[in-house]
């Protein structure tokens, strides 16, 4: 029997607003996409915190023995301004004001949005396809739309019809938005637009004659709209319904719906059936914004180099923290929190280390009952919580009481030979499985922050002491020096100067 035979996996279908059963399309095997970054900027902690949600749910499943191809994009074109049909590319406008190609942009950037990810030991999906990889395909999702009475094309740009959509299908069937609402909130439609109605979205956009990034299709030079690359790339690699499609909360409208209509639009079935969306991140029980001054770089998290910090974290310790809250739970972040969590964690990773060191003496000895009761039992409430909608913050506390098992037969308390050998052998694989499989949690990587601070500090104070004596070829040499090596030099007021580990 495999184990989700033994613990069946229920979900929280974002789609039908209910718990439900998972039962997968194809017996014993999973699909599941989740919607990936758009490479334009350092990936930020709201966004590790989605996709270390999916990682725990891929992870789970596969140890419970399921098969899994997960399939996480990379957005490289498409995505305007403010998530709408106006504006810049987000891409395009970042390498206009750096001076460099786009994709000098998308390749500094998915480099760096990778490096977060091994950091936090998010394992690599099974395919990683981008948008630019898959124009052809956008393009005849388009044409079909057209042919189908649910696009339209207005001076080079094809439009989604919604109102045409909703004529036999529910646009807002994810979101619960409903269309006459929609149309009636907002501003009206002006001379300058091409939409038929506000709620049409693009699936394709003509370029304008400065726009870097453009492909030759039907209907002129343009690039695909942000929703259209999402269905193509879901579709072509999991097929026309699938298990699972993730993301954050904040993509369920317009997005989600959008990838919905345009799907059930060109294939006439719905593309999903368990829909799972991650929630967002506060700061001391603010919303996380840079206008805040409380948004956190992975880095500054790392090196404690923010003012909302008194010290450093490491990566295993913030991942720890986040998995304390549900997925589907707003998560605040604090510089008091964030130290409990290193407490926590530091518990259970030694514990970790202990049960793997521990051998049963094997024989039978005077087995204890109740003993044995209460190590199954553990065993139990961890795949229980854990196939209860991937609920880690509950499972979490079921490895502190195992951890106070192992600290006991570490000590004596509880002699190991008052166990059978079985046992014993189910509740250290057990502990270990969760721990490092499914949880992901691993040895925190010793960084001696203090140590590395108080370097970058000398060689800054060098650096001060070099722009004084108008040594500028030494100052400049430190510079660039420390840059090289992933530090970034800010020069403040009042000669000031800050910095930030990449």
């Amino acid at each position: 029997m495999a184990l989700f035979d033994k613990y069946p996996v229920s979900v929280s279908n974002s789609l039908s607003g209910e718990k439900e059963l998972f039962t997968p399309i194809n017996a014993g095997n999973v699909g599941m996409y989740v919607c990936g970054p758009t490479v334009y900027n350092n990936v930020h902690l709201g966004n590790v915190r989605t996709f270390l949600s999916f990682d725990i749910i891929s992870r789970y499943l596969r140890f419970m023995g399921y098969k899994v191809r997960y399939v996480r994009n990379i957005t490289d074109v498409g995505h305007l301004e403010n998530d709408t049909d106006e504006g810049e590319d987000k891409i395009a406008k970042k390498a206009r004001l750096e001076q460099l190609e786009p994709m000098e942009i998308v390749k500094h950037y998915t480099e760096g949005f990778h490096e977060v990810m091994r950091q936090f030991n998010i394992l690599p999906p099974s395919i990683e396809p981008s948008a630019t990889g898959h124009i052809v395909e956008q393009i005849e999702i388009t044409r079909k739309l057209i042919a189908k009475g649910l696009a339209y094309e207005v001076n080079g740009s094809v439009y989604f019809n919604v109102t045409a959509y909703n004529k036999e299908h529910n646009y807002g069937i994810l979101s619960g938005r409903v269309i006459e609402e929609l149309m009636e909130s907002g501003r009206k439609l002006d001379s300058q637009d091409e939409k038929r109605n506000k709620v049409d979205f693009a699936l394709w956009k003509k370029a304008s004659p400065y726009h870097i990034m453009r492909w030759p299709s039907p209907w002129g030079d343009g690039f695909p709209g942000w929703h259209i690359e999402c269905t193509v790339m879901s579709t072509k690699y999991l097929g026309e319904t699938f298990d699972i499609h993730g993301g954050g909360m904040d993509l369920k409208f317009p997005h989600h719906e959008c990838e919905i209509a345009q799907a059930v639009g060109a294939h006439g079935k719905p593309p999903v059936n368990y829909w799972i969306h991650a929630n967002m991140l506060t700061v001391n029980g603010q919303k996380m914004s840079k206008s805040l001054g409380n948004s956190f770089l992975p880095a500054e998290l790392f090196s404690g180099n923010h003012p909302l910090l008194a010290k450093g974290f490491g990566p295993m310790t913030v991942r720890f923290f986040m998995l304390q809250s549900h997925y589907s739970s707003t998560l605040d972040f604090s510089n008091e929190a964030l130290i409990a969590a290193e407490k926590g964690f530091k518990k259970l990773s030694n514990a970790l280390g202990i049960i793997k060191k521990l051998n049963h003496p094997g024989g039978a000895g005077s087995t204890d009952s109740g003993l044995a009761e209460n190590l199954t039992s553990l065993v139990d409430l961890c795949y229980t919580n854990m196939s209860d909608d991937f609920n880690t913050a509950k499972t979490l506390a079921v490895l502190f009481e195992m951890s106070a098992r192992i600290n006991d037969f570490k000590s004596g308390n509880i002699p190991l030979k008052n166990v059978s050998e079985e046992t014993f052998l189910l509740f250290k694989d057990t502990y270990i499985g969760m721990m490092e499989s499914v949880l992901g949690l691993r040895e925190e990587e010793e960084h001696n922050q203090e140590l590395l601070t108080g370097i970058i500090t000398v060689l800054i104070d060098l650096r001060k002491k070099a722009r004084q004596d108008k040594n500028f070829a030494l100052s400049d040499k430190i510079r660039d020096d420390l840059k090289a090596l992933g530090v970034q030099l800010m020069d403040g007021k009042d000669g000031e100067m800050n910095f930030t580990i990449e």
